[in-house]
């Protein structure tokens, strides 16, 4: 009996905004109107007593957050990259999320790396600190090997997590499943893909084994980045629980005092993150999911450091091209060919105009390239570009989601650094560069090649692949046309098998 449960934790998901006063600061931040702020007053009231106190010793929306659990922390770190959105004020109090949340107890940590790698921490380990880092999911600690004595960061799980994310995601579904019902205008949104889509991340955020094969993949990507750098993997030291790396040595990204203190340039950093993230998605199709502050640092030679892979989003080549396109399109302000790249891709019904629809992209673009350069925001055009689409009937691209996501707590990072970049002029040299290489005659060129190796490989096959595919062809159009005549004059199934026959040979002859 889910249904009760998730309908009790929606309630307290509301009650608790409402007890911890963290209601207040979220519709203030998002300007709700009067009348929203009185339903949701009047819906929540009743039931303010089932909220979650939380730590009074916290700013109310960390409070909030932190009371409710894993999957709504994950969602206020997002926002703390956000405060064009939020406000500055509320994005402080988010920020504490990153990395600085209450951690589990030293023994039960020790507990579980014993229990996952086989050998009790103190012969594993000559120095093993307190959390020096306390996140949703896991806890990191600094330690020394006792092997060859490398200073190494060892993440541990949460004990319990799973089962609390559980909670979460089931609660979504329901939401999910409701928000469908009441609203069948939502479905083109598709919900439950979302939800679904999230629960697969999260699902191997939990797992470290996977992070640790990211890690491996993302650095082989990326050796060839200047600027940038990643901690190693010790591979001995880690399991589904643990997960050991070289320590990363260096100030937060998120801290400009720490920054300038050390005489770093944050100009060049804000353009650096920016683009570094654009090529790993756009050259590599594998990009590192959850770039807030939290998990960047900045190395005393300069380097940008990421870690905690444990969501990447992965985009396949096809999808890498529409999206550069779009982008492209947006940046040189060639509507109609935004518009011709959507229908060229299917996202929207062939059936719609494509003039009609470039024009209704150019009233999203114009304003936002006649802004004052320090406010242009692609995460801004994309929400205006949604609104476009939902007009035309595209749906949710599920492949998209997480890249836009990323997009968004990106250009937050960016901007948190330099207030004033111009994110158009950063993102135009990387997309100019990969339309050229992806798109361009060598691109075309390229696939050719690659068309003629998979033919090949395939070549002795293709016969016998092309003759079923005819046959399946011709059943189903025998099915579909001549099926309903024989059976209204009463032939059944054995009719359509003898009718069939000439067709089946037909196709075989050709």
């Amino acid at each position: 009996m889910r249904g009760p449960h998730n309908i009790l934790r929606l309630i307290r998901t509301g009650a608790t905004l409402e007890r911890t006063g963290a209601m207040s600061v979220v519709l203030d931040a998002f300007d709700a109107p009067s009348s929203i702020r009185v339903a949701f007053r009047t819906l929540v009231w009743p039931f303010r007593w089932l909220g979650i106190e939380g730590d009074v010793s916290m700013p109310p929306a960390t409070r909030a957050l932190t009371a409710l659990g894993p999957a709504y922390i994950k969602f206020g770190q997002i926002l703390s990259t956000r405060p064009d959105v939020v406000g500055d004020e509320l994005a402080q109090q988010l920020r504490v999320l990153q990395d600085k949340l209450p951690p589990f107890g030293l023994d039960e940590a020790r507990e579980q790396i014993a229990a996952e790698i086989g050998h009790p921490v103190e012969e594993l380990f000559s120095e093993f600190s307190p959390p020096v880092a306390a996140a949703s999911i896991a806890q990191v600690h600094k330690a020394r090997r006792a092997d060859n004595g490398q200073v190494v960061a060892v993440k541990v799980l949460r004990p319990g997590i799973e089962r609390a994310f559980r909670t979460d995601i089931d609660a979504f579904y329901f939401a999910a499943n409701m928000i469908e019902t009441l609203s069948p205008s939502s479905r083109r949104l598709r919900p439950r893909e979302v939800i679904r889509h999230f629960e697969s991340v999260v699902m191997g955020e939990l797992d470290l084994r996977l992070e640790s094969a990211n890690s491996s993949e993302y650095a082989a990507n990326t050796q060839g980045d200047a600027g940038f750098q990643l901690p190693e993997v010790v591979w001995g030291l880690s399991s589904r629980r643990v997960l050991t790396m070289n320590w990363a040595e260096g100030v937060p990204l998120g801290d400009n005092d720490a920054i300038d203190a050390a005489g770093h340039d944050r100009e060049e950093l804000s353009e650096r993150v920016l683009q570094l993230f654009l090529n790993h998605a756009l050259r590599d199709g594998f990009f590192h999911a959850d770039m807030h502050q939290g998990n960047l640092k900045v190395a005393p030679n300069g380097d940008i450091i990421a870690y905690d892979f444990g969501i990447m989003g992965h985009i396949d080549e096809y999808t890498r091209r529409v999206y550069a396109e779009i982008l492209y399109g947006f940046i040189r302000r060639d509507y109609k060919r935004v518009a011709e790249v959507h229908f060229e891709a299917g996202y929207v019904p062939a059936d719609r105009d494509v003039d009609e629809f470039a024009r209704a992209l150019r009233a999203v673009g114009e304003p936002i390239f006649g802004m004052d350069a320090t406010r242009i925001s692609m995460a801004r055009l994309l929400s205006y570009l949604f609104d476009v689409t939902e007009r035309f009937g595209m749906e949710t691209r599920t492949e998209l989601i997480l890249l836009q996501r990323t997009m968004v707590v990106v250009e937050g990072v960016s901007r948190s650094l330099n207030p004033r970049m111009n994110i158009w002029n950063v993102a135009q040299p990387v997309v100019e560069d990969y339309i050229k290489k992806s798109i361009g005659p060598r691109a075309a060129l390229k696939d050719l090649a690659e068309t003629a190796r998979v033919l090949a490989r395939f070549g002795p096959r293709l016969p016998g692949l092309v003759e079923a595919a005819l046959v399946r062809q011709a059943e189903h159009e025998v099915s579909q046309t001549i099926s309903p005549w024989l059976h209204r004059l009463g032939w059944g199934a054995a009719g359509v098998a003898v009718g069939a026959i000439p067709v089946l040979i037909w196709a075989s002859l050709i």
